[in-house]
């Protein structure tokens, strides 16, 4: 089994910056892709950044040049670091491990539990 955990969610004003974390743990060969996705109160879960095994990056138009997607030293850790949030960004924020593969081949998609990220104006 494989399990996700976030953290560094929060409140924080207009302008401000935060951190998420997550780390993926459990029966893992390799995972093909880390993923953060948001969803806000009444609309759909959206793609907000995106990093493959071999570092290539990608990022929603509404977050180019404030958000950034890294992976942490530790093995399959990703961040993601939010500067000039905006009340926009409000949302439930979830990592998603993408082709995690197990010692006998079989591949499965995860999700993280979710961790809330508020930006009062």
């Amino acid at each position: 089994q494989v399990q996700l955990v976030e953290s560094g969610g929060g409140l924080v004003q207009a302008g401000g910056s935060l951190r998420l974390s997550c780390a993926a743990s459990g029966r893992i060969f390799s995972i093909n892709a880390m993923n953060w996705y948001r969803q806000a109160p009444g609309k759909q879960r959206e793609l907000v950044a995106a990093i493959t095994s071999s570092g290539s990056t990608n990022y929603a138009d509404s977050v180019k040049g404030r958000f950034t997607i890294s992976r942490g030293n530790a093995k399959n850790t990703v961040y993601l670091q939010m500067n000039n949030l905006k009340p926009e960004d409000t949302a439930v924020y979830y990592c998603n491990a993408q082709g995690v593969r197990d010692y006998l081949g079989t591949q499965n998609n995860y999700w993280g539990q979710g961790t809330q990220v508020t930006v009062s104006s």
